[in-house]
């Protein structure tokens, strides 16, 4: 579903993507793991298109981004993002922010209208249910815990019925705990409707606890890519190169 090849960008003299190759196949959730810096976030908005990258190539479900703004809009409405900011907007309805992933499937006069069919309303609630918040729909985003706001942002990006999401550091700040729900509900949604998720994290033990592939990267480069049974301390200090291998363990356990 996501095809990435030699995919490369620098800013400068800085390397911020090195010939970067990966696969993300449908109902699949690959975690990216990788210090600050590595170059995480750049692949996410290169991917899709959010930044140019200088080479390589990036097909979704089998078609390379276009050039025409309208085709790039399209295209970009079969791929959800999630922040690590949530970006809701807070004086909403938690309904109204889930239906504004169904903009891109509106005629033009009805989405800046805002005018949404039972349709979308159906989608909507749907949405809000596999993240076991549909209660609050009529609540206000900013009077819902942080942990909420990010279930509400998966929602939403699900309420777009995209081919793919990219999610990017989308448990940063939250609790091990509330953390721990928001992933679940990722994964859970990758696996029940075949969803190809590409997910930075910087938490080893996340990743080796929801990813069904890992991709390593460190400076801008691929070091791994594999099971997360096959993640080892070797290669855990490749990612993160001077850690104490001693907290890596720590945190993966």
């Amino acid at each position: 579903m996501i095809e990435v090849r030699g995919l490369s960008k620098r800013y400068g003299s800085l390397v911020a993507l090195d010939a970067v190759s990966l696969d993300v196949a449908p109902g699949e959730m690959v975690v990216v793991l990788g210090p600050s810096g590595a170059g995480k976030s750049t692949l996410l908005r290169c991917i899709n298109r959010l930044v140019q990258p200088d080479a390589g190539t990036v097909r979704i479900a089998g078609e390379a981004p276009p050039r025409d703004r309208a085709a790039l809009r399209q295209l970009r409405a079969q791929v959800g993002m999630i922040f690590q900011d949530h970006n809701l907007v807070p004086r909403l309805s938690v309904l109204k922010n889930v239906l504004s992933g169904r903009l891109s499937h509106m005629p033009v006069w009805s989405s800046v209208l805002q005018l949404f069919g039972e349709e979308d309303l159906r989608i909507a609630h749907e949405c809000l249910r596999r993240v076991q918040l549909d209660e609050r729909a009529w609540s206000r985003a900013n009077r819902l815990s942080g942990g909420q706001q990010q279930r509400v942002g998966i929602a939403r990006a699900l309420a777009q019925q995209p081919r793919a999401i990219l999610a990017d550091e989308p448990v940063a700040s939250l609790d091990p705990k509330t953390a721990r729900v928001v992933l679940d509900d990722l994964r859970r949604a990758s696996h029940d409707l075949g969803i190809a998720v590409l997910c930075n994290l910087h938490q080893v033990g996340y990743a080796l606890e929801f990813a069904d592939r890992i991709v390593g990267i460190h400076a801008g480069a691929v070091v791994f890519d594999g099971s997360p049974k096959t993640l080892d301390e070797a290669t855990l200090v490749r990612i993160y190169p001077g850690l104490e291998i001693a907290g890596l363990r720590e945190e993966a356990a």
